[in-house]
């Protein structure tokens, strides 16, 4: 009977292991000025990642974060919480394999912006008219 009982708890254990590793992650520190692009940003691929990014200029301070998913050669695709100077929580989802779409905005007044650089990549974009605009990104996979 100890036999058995000892082969049964065995199994449970072995069924109950659970691997846990230490995240990775990414920071990017930007300084942009109107119209400025920083460089472009490639995501860990095939895994979630959770993308967090701040405007930390104290004229347009903001905060947004998303869950992002970058399939190689394929595209971006992310559903995530924006910041907005309307006082709404701004909800944005999608999916893009070109330059230049609109993913989410980091910025009180929604003129710095996260957006696709490529079907690989990233970038912050401060589209703002005449303000140089500080921030980071930390990216979690």
């Amino acid at each position: 009977m100890a036999t058995v009982v000892a082969i049964i708890t065995s199994m449970v254990v072995a069924n109950a292991t659970q691997s846990i590793t230490t995240p990775n992650a990414a920071f990017v520190s930007y300084s942009l000025a109107a119209g400025a692009n920083s460089a472009a940003i490639t995501p860990a691929t095939n895994r979630s990642v959770l993308v967090m990014g701040c405007v930390t200029t104290i004229a347009d301070a903001g905060v947004s974060q998303l869950s992002l998913l970058h399939i190689p050669s394929t595209g971006i695709f992310w559903v995530g919480l924006g910041s907005s100077s309307s006082n709404a929580t701004v909800i944005t989802s999608g999916s893009s394999n070109t330059a230049g779409s609109h993913i989410v905005f980091i910025d009180f007044d929604d003129l710095v912006e996260i957006q696709t650089a490529s079907a690989d990549a990233i970038l912050i974009h401060n589209r703002t008219g005449n303000i140089t605009v500080a921030g980071n990104v930390t990216l979690v996979w």
